[in-house]
């Protein structure tokens, strides 16, 4: 499996350079559904597939049919694929070779790109924010400069590999902001401001047409937002799109979602920035549940006025019977549950 993704990486890098025809004419427009050219985003993190392709995963369709799990998803209505970025993992894996090869594929299947950097070697979430090991002695302008680095090296390395993401996070749940202790939102707002600003400044030297995103969890939370979003606002941060997390069971979904679309309305009507819900997702048993979930928040996302809400990604659908995550999208034959239908218009 390691030989099969070189050897991927490779095709994938000299195709980039010959290729005459576009993605979309080589496998069709994925996700288009009942809008063949809707920009709305219905996405699918899917940053663990290399590490389970090369632990033996395979996937199927709904017949039971082996295909490229990016072919299944193109099937189910996903046009847009998010990757997340470590910057020095233990293992390897989420790094930006890794990222880069998950991008290649991707692009292959004409998926549009968002890059979630959590500046970090480990996962980053509201109550996660580790520095990566290399920069925790840092100052706190050196630990800003080393962001902007990252940032641009990430960028330029997938420029250089024909990718331009459509959208970037410059952080991952940020709720309390990132690189703690120094960028702390509630302890030094404008310490966390400008980090964001150096991530956003780094990410449009390399492509002024990708979108930066500052990403919060619960997206139902609106006093939270406010508080947040009013900090970035006062402390003169730089970002393009508003970010949200929601992870509903069976019972609740419909109230949070409810409450997350008054909070979508309040952010754009606020600070007038797009919205985005980068991660969603329900525990695996409630399938049906989950398929009334997606498809009542996509509609809800879309309802925004003027086109401000830009997509719904799932978070790891692929996952089945791995790293014990109880909220994936397939069934442990490998195959989609009903689930994701729900992004089928």
């Amino acid at each position: 499996m390691k030989y099969f993704l070189i050897l991927l990486l490779i095709a994938g890098l000299l195709g980039a350079g010959c290729r005459k025809s576009t993605p979309n004419q080589q496998h069709g427009n994925p996700g288009g559904g009942n809008h063949p050219n809707d920009s709305f985003a219905k996405g699918a993190d899917v940053s663990w597939l290399t590490q389970m392709e090369a632990a033996g995963y395979f996937f199927y369709d709904s017949n039971g049919v082996k295909k490229d799990c990016f072919q299944i998803l193109a099937e189910k209505g996903i046009n847009a694929i998010r990757l997340r970025a470590w910057v020095n993992p233990s293992d390897g894996w989420c790094d930006t070779h890794d990222l880069v090869v998950k991008a290649l594929r991707a692009k292959q299947y004409g998926f549009r790109i968002l890059v979630d950097l959590h500046y970090s070697d480990v996962w980053a979430d509201p109550g996660h924010q580790l520095k990566p090991a290399l920069w925790d002695s840092l100052s706190f302008a050196a630990l800003s400069d080393s962001l902007s680095s990252y940032t641009y090296h990430v960028m330029d390395t997938l420029r250089q590999n024909g990718i331009i993401p459509s959208w970037v996070q410059v952080g991952n749940e940020t709720d309390d902001g990132l690189l703690w202790e120094d960028g702390r939102a509630s302890t030094n707002m404008a310490h966390y401001a400008a980090l964001v600003t150096s991530g956003y400044k780094a990410v449009k030297s390399v492509s002024d047409s990708t979108l930066v995103v500052v990403h919060v969890s619960n997206g139902f939370d609106s006093t939270h937002f406010q508080w947040l979003f009013d900090g970035l606002r006062t402390n003169g941060a730089n970002w393009d799109v508003i970010g949200m997390s929601l992870y509903p069971n069976a019972s609740n979904w419909a109230d949070l979602n409810t409450a997350c679309l008054a909070n979508m309305q309040d952010m754009l009507a606020r600070y007038g920035k797009p919205v985005m819900i980068c991660e969603i997702g329900m525990p695996a048993g409630a399938a049906s549940a989950c398929q009334s979930f997606i498809a009542d928040l996509v509609e809800k996302t879309r309802s925004l006025s003027r086109n401000q809400g830009l997509g719904v990604f799932y978070w790891e659908p692929e996952a089945y019977n791995w790293e014990s995550y109880g909220y994936g999208a397939f069934n442990a034959n490998g195959q989609p549950t009903v689930a994701l239908d729900g992004f089928i218009e």
